[in-house]
């Protein structure tokens, strides 16, 4: 059995942060650390890949700015019951390919000492004296501590930790050519939404992005929902999107994303979850800037544990259920009562009638220039132009 310093199940974004930070916090323990994947780099992720202005923030944080092709993304039509907007802006977001996004932040961390062994599967995990036995496919390992970031199913979860209490919605997408469509999206470097199918129940919305495969330009559409939702809801909220852009009915891959709310668990004794496994933004389902911000919270946790000798990660959990990431996490928690809920008309009418309210809560959702981390009175200066956006 191989003893590790440190055992991280999956090198996606919430896993290669962790061992990113790490290995920055403690380059000594970089070569005792090991970051665990099923598949291999690169390999395909099932997700529309929006990376928000914190995301890249967090991104440069780490030392792995985004440099891999990217759609970018300035303007922002929205669909609400009974109007549409044109939201305006500068630099909204970047949608990548999680294929080259994952790779070359888990080449990153392996880049900088940390050992990265992929094709392994993670099949048994169990408290073993001070520390946790991980049982793979092909071996087994001891360490101190053990990093779920192995998504919505996670493996560390329901071991180690025990299951959370966000709701674990549902998502569908397919990637459509450009030229098989009449969108022109793509060319106005703009992303939509559409939340009419609110007003019918749905409590989700429709989205259409623009991307890029293998240099060739794409529309990434698809459609999210929180429970209760069903696979022939979710086919026919997809077939009216690609048709409303003008393009036929093709193969889609669906994919559960579990959320947070408030009383989720995201750690125990020697062990943490991050990214999806801990839980994302239930109101529009984004992981990205999430699984980043989680990672790297949970780096600074195991340099703590190892200095104090306390595993049982409780500053963790405190850090993130009372810190920015979990204030950010409730609200948009918060947010789907609102709008998703029975009184979505009134929330999304009130939303729809203030240009001020919408450049608020856009800063704040994407978390530019640290519009996230202030609290309510900040919020509310801004909305009634005490502030400047």
């Amino acid at each position: 059995m191989e003893r590790r310093e440190a055992v991280i199940v999956g090198s996606g974004p919430a896993g290669a942060a962790t061992a990113l930070r790490l290995a920055a916090l403690a380059p000594e323990l970089a070569a005792g650390m090991l970051l665990l994947d099923k598949a291999r780099h690169p390999r395909d992720k099932t997700c529309a890949g929006g990376v928000i202005p914190k995301a890249l923030r967090l991104l440069e944080d780490l030392g792995v700015p985004l440099a891999v092709p990217h759609a970018r993304v300035d303007a922002a039509g929205v669909a609400v019951p009974g109007r549409t907007l044109a939201v305006g802006g500068s630099d909204l977001c970047r949608v990548v390919r999680r294929r080259e996004l994952d790779a070359a932040l888990a080449w990153a961390a392996r880049e900088r000492g940390v050992e990265l062994r992929e094709g392994e599967r993670v099949v048994h995990l169990a408290r073993d004296a001070a520390g946790v036995r991980v049982e793979t496919d092909r071996r087994a390992y001891w360490a101190p501590v053990v990093v779920g970031a192995d998504g919505s199913g996670s493996v560390v979860r329901r071991a180690l930790v025990g299951d959370g209490a966000g709701a674990v919605a549902r998502a569908v997408m397919c990637d459509v050519p450009l030229a098989e469509t009449r969108w022109d999206g793509h060319a106005a470097r703009r992303y939509e939404f559409d939340f009419t199918s609110c007003a019918a129940g749905l409590r989700g919305y429709r989205w259409a992005f623009p991307c890029v495969i293998d240099g060739v330009p794409h529309a990434n559409v698809g459609v999210y929902a929180l429970p209760p939702i069903d696979g022939a809801r979710l086919r026919a909220e997809l077939a009216a999107e690609l048709a409303r852009i003008g393009a036929r009915p093709r193969a889609w891959k669906a994919f559960p994303v579990r959320t947070y709310a408030r009383g989720t668990r995201v750690a125990a004794p020697r062990a943490l979850l991050v990214g999806d496994a801990a839980g994302c933004d239930a109101l529009m389902g984004e992981g990205i800037s999430f699984a980043l911000e989680y990672g790297m919270l949970a780096a600074d946790a195991i340099v703590t544990a190892r200095a104090s000798g306390d595993w049982s990660f409780r500053r963790y959990a405190r850090a993130v259920e009372r810190g920015p990431i979990g204030r950010k996490l409730r609200h948009l928690h918060l947010g789907t009562r609102l709008f998703y809920g029975p009184r979505q008309r009134f929330w999304f009418r009130l939303a729809a009638a203030s240009v001020r309210a919408q450049a608020v809560g856009l800063a704040w959702y994407n978390g530019a220039d640290g519009w996230d981390r202030g609290g309510t009175l900040a919020t509310l200066a801004a909305l009634v132009g005490l502030r400047p956006l």
